[in-house]
């Protein structure tokens, strides 16, 4: 491919940046909210906590741990193909919110390692918590869809991209995992510090996942067609994403609700992640019958 060249530049034009539009307000609200450092997080109490806690919900906490620990290595690792492509459409606002994306993702990886070093002492292989599912998806799935768009530049690879890591791996994985998980540490008034960082990851993640669920809805606008391949892709990951759950639940099955660590049971996570995820395919669904620019619209209401 020939090196693009410019022939303008749009913030010393008439047109200048649209700051009404929602990648630039998702870029304005991160660089307001965005801006914590996972060094800062007090850990004292988690540090207590911890040494208090029985050898199954110390082994809980690791489990859940591990999965969102290399998930968001994984998404740290994976998310750059996507900035390049938004970058070669020469689309300012999206990507200057993905650089504050690409960041904050680098922070959660971050934070759940100073976790793992400095509350649980543990360096030990924690890969023996990744399901056969989870490595489905962050091992192959997750990388094989971002990759793709070095080298092929059509809006199919974009949709597929975008479902893989906005709706699959963050929105039915991420931040349900991570509501789940608050509100489990939360009923049993634990791990403040740990708490305290979920709260503002999931802060974060909302961010992103509006920003994935306007991408794609932007997409269908300019081209209907792409619904197969979203349905498609969806149903085939959402399969796995579910995999992930009922396979991280499989050594409690036969405990009693009593015998379960800190009561944290797997319909939590899916009946949550059901409402958010047919929420989202529904405002999606919405962009078959829209322009692009009725989406800039009502993105911007």
């Amino acid at each position: 491919m020939t090196p693009p060249i410019h022939e303008r530049f749009v913030t010393t034009s008439e047109r200048g940046l649209r700051h009404d539009s929602l990648p630039m307000r998702l870029y304005h609200k991160a660089k307001r909210l965005g801006i914590w450092d996972p060094r800062e997080i007090d850990f004292s109490q988690d540090i207590q906590d911890w040494q208090r806690f029985s050898d199954s919900e110390r082994e809980a906490i690791l489990s859940l741990t591990a999965l969102f620990q290399a998930g968001e290595e994984s998404v740290t690792l994976d998310l750059l193909p996507l900035i390049l492509s938004i970058a070669r459409e020469q689309r300012l606002e999206e990507e200057m919110f993905l650089t504050t994306f690409l960041w904050e993702e680098a922070k959660h990886t971050e934070f759940f390692r100073r976790f793992l070093d400095e509350v649980a002492h543990d360096s030990s292989d924690l890969s023996r918590f990744h399901t056969p599912s989870y490595r489905t998806l962050f091992y192959e799935e997750l990388p094989k869809a971002m990759n793709a768009l070095l080298t092929d530049f059509s809006l199919e690879a974009q949709v597929r991209a975008s479902v893989t890591y906005n709706m699959i791996i963050e929105g039915v994985l991420a931040e349900t995992g991570y509501h789940s998980y608050y509100n489990m540490l939360e009923s049993n008034n634990v791990m403040p510090g740990l708490r305290f960082g979920i709260g503002l990851l999931k802060r974060d993640e909302a961010r992103h996942i509006a920003y994935g669920v306007f991408l794609i809805s932007r997409l269908v606008a300019q081209q209907p067609d792409l619904w197969e391949i979203i349905e498609e892709q969806m149903n085939r990951l959402l399969v796995l994403a579910l995999g992930v759950v009922n396979e991280s639940f499989e050594d409690s099955a036969d405990l009693t609700p009593e015998e379960i660590p800190f009561g944290f049971k797997a319909e939590d996570y899916l009946s949550y992640a059901t409402t958010q995820f047919t929420k989202r395919l529904a405002r999606i669904e919405r962009s078959r019958s829209q322009t692009v620019e009725q989406v800039y619209q009502e993105a911007e209401e």
